[in-house]
């Protein structure tokens, strides 16, 4: 099966191909410290080498959990945030029908989502629509209590125990957390949940190709075998002992750091097909919260084209010249639809009568390349041949191995997030949480001020 492929002549006007080539040693010498382990962050490289290790036994336990699941229920709720849901929720959006949701006759569950947001409302309408359908939960949590998470996972214990009894309820009950400690741990272990784990040196943002997306995407009907050997045909091209000019990965890396260096502050994903919006969300993490540090980093943004041409597309074709973009363009649809032929012509549309839609869509990709290109945003292609599992784990490697190279090339930690505890810190002083007495007063002081 054939790669995905990237293309970068598109920003030769702005960073020409011998100034990218001075980053190869560079990039070169990050892949060895993400192979080797020997650079920031190391004791959280366990995703780097994870599709060739992770084992038979562990995909076979996923795979028939999920068909016990399948078997019982009409919805899954995933509890979790960022990198606990996103990944797979990614996978997920591309896989399934786009319309799964709305049809009576479904073969697969529909996967529902919960902890990512303290939304009052959000969390009311859940319940109320969970009442009328036969459920289960996977609970992702290291910790066990991270708010957004452990609040959600509350309500739906309990919702769980008084719509089923307690003994069936922890049947529906799935739990992805730490194989030694914490608080999820401790209760799976009293209740008897059915467990898997998040290995130690893997974080949220890089756990997708474990049981943290795993699990979901195979309950909604993913291939998750094809899913890792294409992640592991990825790895094999991006892997230390590949020169640099061969190695997608650490091209794109060097490339993105030559814009940067260049004053490109912005980076946009596009993509022209709309089920990969998560995708992208999940991308933003990945790189907003890898690189975002110390006052460096690009700024991770996303569209969708060509619903966001008439939003966005002014912008990005006349506005600040800050920017540049990373196409990604999917070759063949999993479907088939022509344009009909009308005998009156009102909407002046029989000149791509029986063209296909995905004929008409390419076209507008081109044209939206050219211009922007022509307007000064220089562009870097990913080619994928079609969406599948195969393709999206290829996908899903790429990204995460580039992210590790270029945040090492821009000299900062991938792998922890410190300004993510900022909020929390705040919120809990707010709440009352004990331990955070002294530093209550301080922050209520403040926010009177504001008021």
């Amino acid at each position: 099966m054939e790669p995905i492929v990237l293309s970068n002549e598109q920003v030769f006007d702005i960073v020409s191909e011998s100034e990218i080539m001075k980053y190869a040693e560079k990039a070169e010498e990050k892949i060895n410290a993400l192979y080797q382990k020997t650079g920031k962050g190391s004791d959280f490289l366990g995703w780097v080498d994870l599709p060739e290790k992770i084992s038979e036994h562990l995909l076979k336990d996923i795979h028939e959990t999920a068909h016990f699941l399948r078997s019982k229920i009409d919805v899954l709720v995933v509890v979790g945030i960022g990198g606990s849901y996103l990944g797979a929720k990614s996978v997920i959006d591309i896989l399934i029908h786009n319309f799964n949701a709305l049809l009576s006759e479904r073969k697969d569950p529909i996967i529902l989502y919960a902890g990512q947001n303290i939304g009052e409302d959000y969390l009311f309408e859940l319940l109320e629509v969970l009442d009328n359908y036969d459920y289960a939960v996977t609970v992702i949590s290291k910790s066990g209590t991270t708010t957004e998470p452990a609040i959600a996972f509350r309500l739906l214990k309990h919702h769980l125990e008084t719509k089923y009894g307690k003994e069936e309820a922890r049947k529906r009950i799935v739990a992805i957390t730490d194989e030694k400690k914490g608080a999820l741990l401790e209760l799976s272990k009293k209740e008897g949940y059915k467990t898997f784990f998040i290995p130690d040196d893997v974080g949220g943002r890089y756990s997708v190709l474990t049981p943290v997306g795993l699990l979901p995407i195979a309950v909604a009907g993913g291939d998750i075998y094809s899913l890792i050997k294409g992640a592991k045909h990825m790895m094999e091209l991006c892997g230390p002992k590949v020169p640099f000019d061969k190695n997608p990965a650490a091209v794109y890396a060097a490339t993105r750091n030559a814009l940067y260096n260049k004053g490109k502050l912005i980076e946009i994903l596009v993509n022209f097909t709309p089920q990969m919006h998560n995708f992208s969300e999940w991308w933003k993490q990945l790189y907003g919260e890898s690189e975002g540090k110390h006052g460096k980093g690009i700024f991770p943004a996303s569209v969708d084209f060509t619903t966001d041409l008439h939003s966005m597309g002014q912008y990005i074709q006349d506005g600040q010249r800050i920017l540049f973009e990373t196409v990604i363009s999917v070759s063949e649809p999993r479907n088939s639809l022509a344009i009909p032929h009308e005998e009156v012509d009102a909407d002046g549309l029989n000149y791509i009568s029986y063209k296909p839609i995905s004929y008409v869509n390419k076209m507008a990709q081109l044209g939206t390349l050219l211009a922007h290109v022509d307007g000064g945003v220089p562009n870097i292609l990913i080619e994928v041949p079609k969406l599948n599992e195969n393709y999206i784990g290829q996908l899903i490697y790429f990204f995460e191995i580039a992210c590790g190279i270029s945040g090492y090339m821009l000299d900062v930690n991938p792998f922890d997030q410190p300004g993510v505890e900022a909020y929390k810190k705040n919120m809990f002083a707010l709440l009352g949480k004990p331990g955070y007495e002294n530093a209550s007063e301080e922050i209520k002081s403040r926010i009177n001020k504001m008021d």
